[in-house]
């Protein structure tokens, strides 16, 4: 049986349509995907995002417990800061990527992707032995919202007393919102500003109705999972499971800023640093499709007729107007400006590699 937020109700009575989703029954629109997409853009987006898993890690050990199974270097973490980091294997895969929140210097709150909750808690339990530390799996105690777009502070400000300016990207403060005790951060997985809203389910449905209506003079609109990838994908922001995964490494995924060999020994290390010296033979890089055919995911990329890869992350990009997507090549053809084709229902189309991100606030590729 599909789990389901404390708002699948509120989700069916606004119409929305709800699909499997990592084994949760989730909204994946509401109106159309592209009038989502253009909201969060333009106005702002609301989202459920209560599938994703918390897990608490306490005790006067938890520090050293993260030092040792998370790539970042959280002892830099002051209380009520996020880091972006990931989980992985011995041999340096990609096991998850997670936000970790310090709380205080005791106690730290792990959000991971909602298909690797169950493993990645059962994987840090396994490692706490050594370690004066406890970890809990407290997602049944959360629900999250994501508010996201250029009006999403004026909207959010409309109904709590703190100074949202004065949490800054990737930090976090406890807040009152509409009466209701939250945790508020501001982190996004869209490109835009936005906030993230950790409360108990009990207050789900107050404060999801609570925002759309004062959002509703600015543009706000309820956003479904459709729109959400789409706008992280024009972002260049990765998906655990399409972009990443056990077979990955960080370095391999871009994403190597987010490994601290200075801070010691971690599960993993000894790989990532070989390939942080040595170099790689594959890299994720973005393409752009030149040509009407979107590129979708699985789809073959070849060069003079043989394939070098297959396309990861694939579709329209609603904001750009342009058919984009990422994937994994040899190094030799990873430069920006290299010419591949994509193969779509076998017709080979032309695209070119370029640089990522395909979207930045105030910035996109030409």
């Amino acid at each position: 049986m599909l789990k389901r937020t404390a708002l699948f109700e509120t989700h069916t009575m606004l119409g929305g349509r709800m699909v499997d989703f990592a084994g949760w029954e989730m909204p994946v629109q509401y109106s159309s995907p592209v009038q989502e997409h253009m909201a969060v853009r333009e106005a702002a987006g609301l989202f459920d995002v209560s599938h994703m898993g918390e897990i608490e890690v306490q005790g006067p050990g938890a520090l050293d417990l993260l030092q040792r199974v998370t790539t970042n270097d959280a002892s830099r973490l002051q209380d009520n800061q996020v880091q972006y980091s990931m989980l992985t294997t011995p041999d340096g895969g990609i096991m998850d990527d997670l936000l970790v929140y310090r709380i205080n210097y005791e106690y730290y709150l792990l959000v991971v992707n909602a298909a690797n909750t169950d493993k990645d808690f059962k994987w840090i339990k396994q490692q706490s032995g050594s370690f004066n530390a406890e970890v809990h799996d407290t997602s049944a105690g959360y629900v999250l919202l994501a508010l996201q777009g250029p009006r999403a502070e004026r909207i959010l400000q409309d109904v709590t007393d703190h100074m949202l300016d004065r949490i800054p990207y990737y930090w976090s403060q406890r807040v009152s919102v509409d009466g209701c005790d939250s945790r508020v951060s501001r982190t996004g997985y869209t490109g835009e500003d936005g906030f993230e809203i950790f409360c108990a389910p009990i207050h789900a449905r107050h404060l999801w109705n609570r925002l759309l209506i004062t959002g509703n003079s600015l543009g706000l609109i309820p956003c479904g999972l459709a729109a959400r990838n789409t706008l992280r994908l024009e972002a260049s922001l990765r998906l655990w499971g399409n972009d990443m995964d056990e077979t990955t490494t960080p370095v391999e995924a871009g994403l190597g800023w987010a490994v601290k060999l200075a801070k010691g020994d971690f599960i993993g290390r000894e790989a990532i640093e070989r390939q942080k010296t040595s170099g790689v033979t594959r890299k994720l890089a973005g393409f752009v499709v030149e040509d009407r055919a979107p590129a979708r995911d699985g789809y073959p990329i070849t060069v003079d007729g043989q394939q070098i890869g297959h396309v990861n992350s694939g579709s329209p990009a609603p904001y750009l107007k342009k058919n984009i997507g990422m994937a994994y090549v040899p190094i030799d053809f990873a430069a920006p400006g290299t010419p591949v084709q994509i193969v779509v229902r076998g017709r080979p189309v032309p695209a070119r590699i370029v640089e990522m991100p395909f979207y930045k606030r105030g910035r996109r590729f030409d």
